[in-house]
C-alpha cells in the first residue's frame, strides 16, 4: 500500500444513496466493505463524516436560526452518522471507535489525541464526529485538523464524483478534469474542493489531498495502493 495512514473524509449526504435525506443502510454496508478491504492490508483508517444528509448549520442559518445553534445541530448530526457508520463496520467484524469532539459520553469516547493514534495503531477504525466542536467550522475543516493531528500520509475526499474538474461535470458536460493540480492553481482557478479555511490548512502543512469516486466499487482499494484515481491535489 502507498499509504500507511490515511484520513477519509465522507460528506453526509453520500450516506443518503438514492434517498432525499437520512441513512441508506444498503450505501453504509457498501462503505464498510470498501473500508474492510484496505484495513485488512494494514492500512490505518480515520474517518471524518459530514451531516448535511440530517442538517446543515448554515442552511439553518440561512433561515433565521442563529448560526451557532444550527452549528451545534450540525455537530451531533456528524455524530449520529458517526454511530451508523460504526454499526457497519462492526456487522463487518471491523473494530472501530467513536470519538466526538463535543463531549456525549454515552455514546462516543472525547477526542484525545494519543487515545485515537493509539487506536488506529492497534488496527481500528477511528471515526471522528462533532466537527471541531467549534461553530463556524465545516466538516472539511475538522477533517484537515484531524488529519495533521494523527500524522496522516494523505485526506482522500469520497465524493460521487471522480475528480476535480474545471467546472461541474454534473451541470456542464463541456468540463475537464484534472489528474493532478497544484494547491496554487486550485485557488488561482477558483475551483472547490474544500472550504478556504480547510484547504489553507492543508496547504499549509503539505497534506495533500486525493478527491475520487468513492461509490465505485474498489475504488477506495485502487487509490491507498497508489493507482491514479481521481484527483491528486499537492505543492
Amino acid at each position: 500500500m502507498k499509504y500507511k495512514r490515511i484520513l477519509l473524509k465522507l460528506s453526509g449526504e453520500a450516506l443518503m444513496g438514492d434517498r432525499q435525506y437520512g441513512i441508506d443502510p444498503k450505501r453504509l454496508a457498501e462503505y464498510a466493505q470498501e473500508i474492510k478491504k484496505i484495513t485488512v492490508e494494514g492500512v490505518e483508517v480515520a474517518v471524518v463524516i459530514g451531516g448535511g444528509n440530517i442538517f446543515r448549520g448554515v442552511a439553518g442559518a440561512s433561515k433565521g436560526m442563529d448560526r451557532v445553534q444550527a452549528d451545534h445541530m450540525g455537530m451531533l448530526a456528524t455524530v449520529i452518522n458517526g454511530l451508523a457508520l460504526q454499526s457497519a463496520l462492526e456487522d463487518a467484524e471491523i473494530p472501530t471507535r467513536l470519538q466526538s469532539a463535543v463531549k456525549i459520553n454515552e455514546v462516543a469516547e472525547p477526542f484525545i489525541r494519543r487515545r485515537a493514534i493509539r487506536h488506529l495503531e492497534k488496527g481500528r477504525v477511528v471515526i471522528f464526529g462533532g466537527g471541531t466542536g467549534n461553530p463556524y467550522f465545516t466538516t472539511d475543516s475538522a477533517a484537515v485538523l484531524r488529519a495533521i493531528e494523527i500524522n496522516a500520509d494523505v485526506i482522500l475526499k469520497g465524493t460521487r464524483v471522480d475528480g476535480i474538474y474545471t467546472s461541474d461535470p454534473e451541470k456542464n458536460a463541456d468540463a475537464t478534469k484534472f489528474d493532478f493540480i497544484s494547491f496554487d492553481d486550485v485557488l488561482r482557478k477558483g475551483l472547490k474542493v474544500m472550504d478556504t479555511t480547510a484547504f489553507t490548512l492543508s496547504q499549509e502543512n503539505e497534506l495533500p489531498i486525493i478527491v475520487f469516486d468513492m461509490n465505485k466499487i474498489g475504488n477506495l482499494l485502487k487509490v491507498v495502493s497508489g493507482e491514479s484515481i481521481g484527483t491528486q491535489v499537492n505543492l
